[in-house]
């Protein structure tokens, strides 16, 4: 048995595939980034332009000053929804450029995509009791305000003129040399203890 010959089939219309377009844009044309100019004076005060007109605080609000900074960024990227070409003139005369982009808009649920909510009975939590450190100092004048450094709380002399705190772990910890400081407000009475 003699085997068939394989034939190609040919199709005359047949086109090498097209590199793929890109995709139109809505609007047609270039796209544009709005450019942002932040202009800091020495003290801080802060101008700002958006494509070269003003963009001013509310009315009766203070002018902008650069701790706005974050703020001003955050409302521009919400409104134009797109980058942000940002120029910040410093009042030593430098510059700094970036492109800022929006946070990604993450799509709603679709009340399908949702399940339903199933509820769980757990048994209640207990806290956990914080451990608590504890620091002297004495020459205090009684009933006076005695601070505490690292400074996390105040507390009172006693009627002796001794003073005492409480401190968590966490505070504790911050204490790296293990010393905390007592400081008499009204007497200057300075106390140096040590974690107990």
């Amino acid at each position: 048995m003699t085997p068939k010959p394989r034939y190609r089939r040919t199709h005359p219309d047949h086109q090498p595939p097209k590199a793929p377009k890109p995709p139109k844009s809505d609007v047609g044309g270039p796209v544009v980034v709005p450019v942002v100019e932040f202009t800091i004076t020495a003290d801080g005060a802060m101008t700002v332009t958006v494509d070269g007109a003003a963009y001013l605080p509310e009315p009766f609000a203070p002018g902008w000053r650069r701790e706005a900074f974050p703020t001003i960024l955050d409302a521009l990227t919400a409104r134009y929804r797109s980058p942000l070409r940002v120029q910040v003139h410093e009042a030593d005369g430098s510059t700094f450029t970036d492109i800022i982009t929006p946070p990604r808009e993450r799509p709603t649920p679709k009340p399908w995509d949702t399940p339903a909510p199933v509820a769980v009975v757990s048994p209640p939590v207990r806290a956990a009791q914080p451990v608590l450190h504890q620091v002297a100092g004495a020459g205090f004048v009684p009933g006076e305000d005695v601070a505490v450094a690292i400074i996390h709380a105040h507390t009172d002399a006693s009627s002796d003129g001794t003073a005492r705190t409480l401190l968590t772990a966490e505070q504790a910890a911050l204490a790296v040399t293990g010393e905390v400081i007592l400081l008499g407000r009204i007497s200057g009475t300075l106390s140096i203890g040590r974690i107990q």
